[in-house]
């Protein structure tokens, strides 16, 4: 365990390089495993994340070397066993991706239950849904689900509500399973893609459709394959908001202008400066930035991964912003910590006519949940103590240290540490005032 030590008030200057897109790099480890020799992965982010599953890949016997500043091989040929162990449940969401990847080597899986960031009910039971309906037997003893096959097959599955991580599995399980499949209200994030281009490079037979719609012809065999990850498109809002927030200039090298669409639209609404260049994008503040309303959606709306930093940001705009969270049902889990830090900030819950329609949970879990936050501002922010609960509400945290006024000492970064690599370091070197100390 770790802590940070942040004097907020220094504007951020400078530039900063992305790494590998968290959401993007261990799914692509997991894809590499139904190959049939081994894969070379690029740009990998140094994340507990990543070697997390690395660790599990190794594990469960496969081979994953590192080579160079960037670069993973990973050799599946060695995998020899289909249990995975409890220990790699508790801290990721990871472990149910292994379930395709195993029953395609062996016919049978068990794996435990996730863990991660808990944002309200993230529920994996499309996910299994989908993987029976494609012939997997599941079920489940304990804190672990097991999986028998005779061998998957295609199917039509349609998800009741856009699934990132479960349009993924069920695009693993599809590429070697016997004939076609159909996948209907398909995730359409950038990282899917990602995914969908590394296995049709290894020999797969993947095509997008229209109305969300992905279509997966099964084939007999992949080889591994060389391929560059994209650059992590959260990480990159991240910068752009913490040099918003301290009145700074950055430039975020390689990020990708068609992954942040929806973002920067919101800086313009603002009135906040961005550039765009073959450098990536220069991020800058030059004048006094207006409140605007935020909704949440699936790609290519505004992420709900940016919605607690920008609320950071929303502190300091002038007037009242809006931000309306559509995707998760408790995604405001860091609002009381930033009250305790100055922030003014009144939850509630707009009037929708067919809730169960508009939000992409499940309405009926929303319960006390507000799912909708005025923040007025701007507002001085003042120093704290805090603990980190996961990945976004530390990071939230870092970057409403970073506006304060006085010294904030944050515990548990070991949970930003899964998305982020070094980013103590990094934003000292943008001026940032920040050092981690072991407790």
């Amino acid at each position: 365990m770790a802590k940070f030590i942040i004097t907020g008030g220094q504007p951020l200057y400078g530039s900063v390089r992305l790494g590998g897109a968290k959401n993007a790099s261990f799914k692509l480890m997991l894809a590499s495993l139904l190959m049939q020799s081994e894969s070379r992965l690029l740009n990998f982010s140094r994340i507990s994340e990543v070697n997390l599953v690395a660790q599990a890949i190794s594990a469960l016997g496969g081979t994953i070397t590192r080579r160079g500043e960037r670069t993973l091989f990973i050799n599946p040929q060695t995998l020899k066993t289909f249990s995975l162990p409890q220990k790699f449940g508790a801290a990721s969401r990871s472990a149910p991706m292994f379930l395709p990847v195993l029953l395609h080597r062996f016919g049978r899986a068990e794996v435990p239950l996730p863990g991660g960031d808990q944002l309200g009910q993230r529920s994996i039971a499309w996910h299994l849904e989908a993987l029976a309906q494609m012939g997997a037997h599941i079920s489940q003893s304990g804190t672990t689900l097991k999986a028998v096959t005779a061998g998957l097959h295609g199917t039509t599955y349609r998800f009741p509500k856009n699934s990132h991580t479960g349009t993924e599995t069920v695009i693993m399980a599809a590429v070697l399973a016997h004939g076609q499949t159909l996948i209907q209200n398909a995730a359409q994030e950038p990282e899917v893609d990602d995914l969908i281009n590394f296995l049709n490079h290894a020999g797969a037979r993947i095509r997008r459709l229209v109305s969300r719609q992905i279509a997966i012809e099964g084939v007999a065999r992949l080889a591994g394959t060389i391929h560059q990850i994209m650059p992590d498109r959260n990480e990159a809002v991240s910068y752009a908001c913490a040099a918003l927030i301290t009145r700074g200039d950055i430039i975020v090298e390689n990020a990708q202008s068609q992954h942040l669409e929806a973002f920067l639209a919101k800086l313009n609404d603002i009135g906040a400066g961005f550039e765009l260049g073959s450098f990536g994008i220069r991020f800058y503040y030059h004048q006094p930035l207006q409140a605007c309303t935020v909704v949440t959606a699936p790609h290519p709306g505004f992420m709900t991964d940016w919605q607690p930093l920008w609320a950071v940001l929303a502190t300091q705009l002038q007037g009242t912003s809006v931000i309306h969270e559509t995707v998760h049902v408790d995604r405001f889990q860091y609002l009381d910590h930033l009250i305790k830090m100055g922030a003014k900030v009144k939850p509630f819950s707009p009037k929708i006519a067919q809730p169960e329609k508009f939000y992409n949970f499940v309405y009926t879990q929303a319960g006390k949940h507000n799912p909708a936050a005025r923040i007025y501002g701007p507002t001085r922010l003042k120093a704290g103590k805090f603990t980190c609960r996961d990945l976004r509400h530390g990071a939230t945290l870092v970057l409403a240290a970073l506006a304060a006024r006085g010294t904030s000492i944050l515990s548990q970064v070991d949970q930003i540490d899964r998305g982020y690599e070094e980013f103590d370091q990094r934003l000292g070197s943008l001026g940032a005032n920040i050092q981690r100390q072991a407790t």
